[in-house]
């Protein structure tokens, strides 16, 4: 008999196209998931792989296997997600993924109130780039995910939280230089500082000063704001920094916050969800209880 073992172990090799990395992904050993696929060959009666070492090649209908497995195993976590609405808002499991210009600034005061408001609740945290959160997020591996808005994916359904605007962080010894004037153009003659390829954050800098120039593709890419905001405070560079971040990251003594004298640009920041969960319940709850954290004096939405 076809198990969802096999299925989630078949699903994962086919999209990894690795042994070692399925096996790692499922939390199994490799001899363990290659003896799961070869009894569903069995079970199936057709080859779904062409062995070559640690490497594979799906064959023709492997591919079409793979595909009915994947929409079979998201039916099943459907089902779970179903029956979780009949125990009540924001009880059991949920996989939350948050970007890293989120996690660090925000997540402490998420983990608290959860445990406040919803002890029922297990949240399960994994910190990634956008990419990989909204990747993992249509294929069914996490329930929802805190980041930057807008997600230009059809599957994926969004509630707005808040708005986070940046701020110019400069070296404190040349703040004197940032008075009036023309911050953009300001900018555009400066070395600007940004997390490295992948990080929405440096895309969101990048549109908003329209910069192309080699100074700025040729800038440092940072994996943390911490590295960014080090840089900055030696005078080695400037960058556009979320008002979220800045009561962590930044020394007073060393950097200085420019703030943008109107129409400052800003991130919108939201949680998102696959258009097909049954738990937009437990959703719209945690969006409140986000927004509760970000604007105390506001209502928490219990859903």
């Amino acid at each position: 008999m076809i198990t969802l073992r096999q299925l989630r172990y078949f699903e994962t090799l086919a999209r990894t196209k690795h042994f070692g990395m399925a096996a790692d992904q499922c939390a199994v050993t490799q001899p363990a998931l290659s003896m799961q696929i070869k009894e569903l060959e069995r079970e199936l009666g057709i080859a779904l792989v062409e062995r070559r070492g640690n490497t594979v090649a799906i064959t023709t209908a492997g591919q079409d296997i793979a595909s009915r497995a994947e929409a079979i195993l998201n039916q099943v976590r459907e089902l779970s997600e179903y029956a979780h609405q009949h125990q009540g808002v924001l009880t059991g499991p949920l996989r939350l993924g948050i970007i890293p210009s989120i996690a660090p600034y925000l997540l402490p005061a998420i983990l608290t109130e959860v445990a406040r408001h919803y002890p029922a609740l297990d949240l399960q945290i994994r910190e990634t780039q956008t990419g990989a959160l909204v990747e993992e997020l249509v294929r069914g591996d996490l329930d929802a995910a805190l980041l930057a808005l807008p997600i230009p994916q059809p599957q994926v359904e969004t509630m707005a939280l808040f708005d986070d605007r940046f701020l110019i962080a400069v070296q404190s010894k040349a703040a004197k230089g940032w008075t009036g004037g023309d911050l953009r153009a300001r900018m555009e003659r400066e070395r600007l500082l940004l997390l490295e390829e992948g990080h929405c954050l440096r895309d969101q800098a990048l549109q908003f000063c329209h910069i192309a120039n080699m100074q700025a593709r040729k800038a440092l890419g940072a994996a943390s704001l911490t590295t960014i905001m080090q840089m900055v405070a030696a005078g080695h560079g400037i960058t556009l920094l979320p008002e979220l971040c800045a009561q962590t990251e930044v020394d007073r003594q060393r950097v200085a916050l420019i703030e943008f004298p109107e129409d400052a640009p800003m991130r919108k920041v939201g949680l998102a969800w696959r258009r097909s969960s049954t738990r937009k319940g437990d959703f719209t709850a945690l969006g409140g209880l986000i927004r509760a954290i970000k604007q105390p004096d506001g209502e928490m939405d219990r859903g």
